[in-house]
């Protein structure tokens, strides 16, 4: 890997982590403002035929896939390809540690084990991405 590239990647991981951080240990949920606008929707949907396990839980496991998969690509992208394997294990050991940190010191947020299992997706998805590039793109396989 470049240079060049290592440093854009280390910019970006840690500009995300840094985002996470603050999404993870922010005081309330970042979804409190949009709670009631969400379960209006919600409702809505129900009433004209959305089914019933459509619900707020899914789209807070959505919303938690979703947060993990620029982890996955971040993470795998960063490390040589024939490692790229470790960015799982890694969310999973991030995610953990966020459980565990809102557990003791936030405890006005909840922490899960589901949101540890929706993170963890989350990165696995991620890094079938940058596999899917390295093998798309045959330049990127000499990383292997």
């Amino acid at each position: 890997m470049s240079l060049r590239r290592r440093r854009f990647l280390t910019a970006l991981l840690a500009t995300y982590l840094l985002v996470l951080s603050l999404i993870a240990f922010w005081p309330s949920p970042v979804d409190e403002g949009a709670s009631s606008f969400i379960v209006r929707v919600l409702r809505f949907l129900h009433r004209h035929g959305a089914p019933g396990w459509f619900d707020y839980s899914l789209i807070e496991s959505g919303a938690n896939v979703l947060l993990f998969i620029p982890f996955g690509i971040l993470v795998a992208a960063f490390l040589p390809l024939r490692r790229a394997w470790l960015a799982l294990p890694a969310g999973i050991l991030a995610s953990m540690c966020i459980e565990l940190g809102q557990e003791l010191f936030r405890p006005e947020r909840v922490a899960t084990p589901r949101d540890v299992l929706a993170n963890a997706f989350g990165t696995a998805i991620g890094t079938v991405v940058v596999y899917g590039w390295a093998y798309r793109n045959d330049d990127d396989l000499e990383r292997c």
